[in-house]
Formats: C-alpha cells, sequence, structure tokens
C-alpha cells in the first residue's frame, strides 16, 4: 500500500479511532510516516500497526518533480562566457534529440559530434540547448550534471548528457509547463 499524496510505502496506522461500523468492515485510519498524511483504507487483515514503520525511504523517491520520455529534435551548442564582458559565445550546433525532459532538466543524445569530448565530459559545462516541442521550441542553458558514452568498439558511439535547466524565459517556461501538463494526463 501506498500514500495517496507521495507514493511512499511508509505507513502505520493512524491514532483516531475510527466509526465500529467502518472497523467491523475493515476499514482504517492510516499514516504516512513520509509526509503525515492521515487517510483511510481498506485492511482488513491489520497488516498495519501504531508503531513507526522502520523502514527507509528508497533514494529514488526523491525527484524533485515528474520526468518523462520523449523524443524531441534538439540542437546543442557548447556555451562560452566571456569573463570581462559578460556575454555569451556559442559554438557550431551539434544536432540531436531530447530523450528525457522534466521542469529541472533535460536528458540530450546525439552521436557523432563536431564538440570535443574533453568538454562534454566536463561536469557543470554549459550548454545551449534548443529544443522543439510540439507548440514551438524552448531556448536554455543546460548545465551538465552527468555524461554517458556508449556504442561502438573504440568508445566512439552516442553520447547521452544529462543537466538542468537555466536561464529559461517565462515564455519558454510557460511552453514547457504546458507540454509536461500534457504528457502527465
Amino acid at each position: 500500500m501506498q500514500c495517496p499524496r507521495c507514493n511512499s510505502q511508509r505507513i502505520q496506522r493512524g491514532y483516531h479511532a475510527l466509526a465500529i461500523p467502518l472497523r467491523l468492515i475493515g476499514i482504517q485510519e492510516l499514516l504516512c510516516n513520509n509526509c503525515n498524511l492521515e487517510f483511510k483504507k481498506l485492511d482488513p487483515l491489520g497488516k498495519f500497526k501504531r508503531a513507526p514503520s522502520s523502514e527507509k525511504e528508497p533514494a529514488t523517491n526523491r525527484r524533485r518533480a515528474p520526468r518523462y520520455r520523449a523524443h524531441l529534435q534538439a540542437n546543442i551548442h557548447l556555451a562560452e562566457k566571456n569573463r570581462e564582458t559578460g556575454k555569451i559565445s556559442y559554438s557550431e550546433a551539434a544536432r540531436g534529440h531530447c530523450e528525457v525532459i522534466g521542469k529541472f532538466g533535460a536528458g540530450l543524445a546525439f552521436v557523432g559530434s563536431r564538440l570535443p569530448e574533453a568538454e562534454l565530459m566536463r561536469i557543470g559545462r554549459l550548454l545551449f540547448v534548443t529544443i522543439q516541442l510540439p507548440a514551438g521550441r524552448i531556448e536554455a542553458l543546460l548545465t551538465i550534471l552527468m555524461y554517458k558514452r556508449s556504442g561502438g568498439e573504440d568508445g566512439k558511439g552516442k553520447w547521452f548528457i544529462g543537466g538542468s535547466f537555466s536561464n529559461l524565459t517565462e515564455d519558454d517556461a510557460a511552453l514547457l509547463a504546458a507540454y509536461l501538463e500534457k504528457r502527465a494526463e
């Protein structure tokens, strides 16, 4: 059984007693040890006890927002910030696609690259990405958080780069939010 709010499995019996007819048919008040939500569920066997759950919450339940699989066209540029002027310049574009997208970031995949391998393997490196959504395109700076190179006998195959968005304009954020809302349905 999971909590309806946070999907945690750390559940115990609640501290408030329900009416006798509800308890006779097996409905109990339960309490989530993760978010403290009190809710009623069917528990005819009395599986849940009043003692707090000793199970640890798995680390996979730590995302700030859901991520969705996608296959969206993307253009990827290395972004260089000039320290003196504060302006950003971009390298030649590499074509790829966005495989995973969420409110806070994206996972990009591309094969063969005009971009230097050493630069793509630098955590914290800025990329300028343009992702083509069905309703329009968004442009953002993406900070590299992880990378993976797979395929090919010499390890020179497909790149997968995951990162977080920064410098997303309000219009692009609204377009992304509308796309993610549609995906959630």
